[in-house]
């Protein structure tokens, strides 16, 4: 059966929090019986999605789900 996890890209400095962040990825890795396939991603993620669409006097990244015209990475 597929399994999904996320797994950590990148750590790096958000201007708009001031702080590092972790920019995450889902992947969906094959069945056993199919062990010759990469993992897909399917999802990407910042570890301070939450903080940030709290954030009113910026606008956020694509990364938070609600900007998709900025992309930080």
């Amino acid at each position: 059966m597929a399994e999904k996890n996320w797994q950590i890209e990148q750590i790096k400095h958000c201007e708009h929090v001031g702080h590092e962040v972790a920019i995450e990825n889902e992947l969906v890795f094959p069945a056993d019986h199919l062990p010759d396939q990469p993992p897909h991603i399917i999802a990407h993620r910042c570890s301070n999605a939450i903080e940030c669409n709290m954030m009113v006097e910026h606008p956020v990244c694509d990364l938070c789900g609600t900007n998709p015209d900025v992309d930080p990475v």
